[in-house]
């Protein structure tokens, strides 16, 4: 008998043989701007969820990670230069019913409403201080000043991460208590810098994520650690390893580590991912035999234990729903311990 989608994900989580593996690829749904929207956009926050709703009715996946398009520009971020230690001291938490988390989670109710009987949803929540690379890297398309500000200001990014985690901590234990949120995909990602080794790393940046980890187990069993390699950016994985956590995502092909290396480094534990996400690679270039190959090895090389189909990050906006739909329908109609 096959297994409802839910149950074949929780089983994927606990470790239980499945008879398919569970997959699930995922995208932004607003162009990059609009992301950073501002509380109140109500259009935007609509547009996302048409988004969503397409790309469901289409892909057809076992899991749904939501994205949180419309929200990713938090206020005290967004309204701040950013240029140095004394702006990054200007950062502040914002008072629970701020718009920023009310909206958020009435956005997310909508959302679950639509897609949580048939799958588990998941919601894109990213790391204190990762907030402000996003914000800088891909509003303002700096790619060097977050860097720069974590090298010259560790402390007062290290204020600025305790700040920012006051929030994500509403915001997680809001999702996951009012809405019909499954778990978290939560951001992390190594500060690239020589810099920051794994002892500075966990003083000025892991204290405050692992804060934020540690409210979401507390309230599910099933969130997932995604540690960012996109746009090749390169993370030593060692970093996390006492993140505890249901299951394990990262960039197997940009960090060169692999499915059943990364089981080694996180053992026992449910393994997301497979394919490069990265645009001109398999998943968006290949002919349709090749990439279910892949899949299928994927498949096999897990054992049908304790692994979810998918891919190192969010895969291009402009892939076509019909090529994810190969690789879901490999993983959900094809039977292998039957021959079918």
């Amino acid at each position: 008998m096959q297994e409802s989608k839910r149950n074949l994900v929780k089983m994927a989580f606990s470790g239980e043989k499945m008879q398919e593996v569970p997959a699930g690829f995922w995208h932004h749904f607003l162009p990059e701007k609009e992301q950073f929207a501002k509380p109140g956009d109500k259009a935007a926050q609509e547009r996302a969820i048409e988004g969503h709703k397409k790309f469901f009715e289409e892909v057809k996946p076992d899991i749904m990670k939501i994205m949180n398009d419309a929200f990713i520009g938090h206020p005290t971020v967004m309204e701040n230069p950013l240029r140095n230690g004394e702006d990054l001291l200007t950062i502040k938490s914002l008072p629970e019913d701020h718009p920023w988390i009310t909206e958020q989670v009435e956005h997310l109710k909508k959302m679950t409403e639509l897609f949580s009987d048939k799958v588990m949803c998941f919601y894109n929540i990213f790391s204190p201080v990762q907030w402000i690379r996003i914000r800088l890297e891909f509003f303002d398309l700096d790619f060097e000043r977050f860097v720069y500000l974590a090298e010259n200001y560790p402390k007062e990014l290290q204020h600025a991460g305790k700040e920012l985690g006051k929030d994500i901590q509403t915001l997680v234990r809001k999702l996951l208590t009012e809405t019909k949120l499954d778990g978290i995909y939560y951001c992390v990602q190594n500060v690239q810098s020589p810099k920051y080794d794994q002892k500075t790393y966990k003083e000025i940046v892991g204290e405050d994520e692992l804060a934020v980890l540690k409210l979401a187990n507390e309230l599910s069993p099933y969130n997932i650690l995604h540690i960012c390699g996109y746009a090749h950016h390169k993370n030593n994985l060692d970093f996390y390893k006492d993140y505890e956590a249901g299951a394990y995502n990262w960039a197997v092909h940009t960090e060169g580590v692999s499915l059943s290396e990364g089981r080694k480094l996180f053992p026992g534990k449910c393994i997301l991912g497979g394919f490069d996400n990265n645009p001109k690679t398999l998943i968006t270039e290949g002919d349709r035999a090749d990439v279910e190959k892949f899949a299928e090895d994927c498949i096999e090389e897990s054992e049908y234990r304790s692994f979810i189909l998918g891919a190192d990050c969010s895969v291009p906006n402009s892939i076509a729903n019909e090529r994810l739909r190969w690789i879901t329908y490999c993983a959900q109609e094809k039977n292998r311990e039957q021959g079918e």
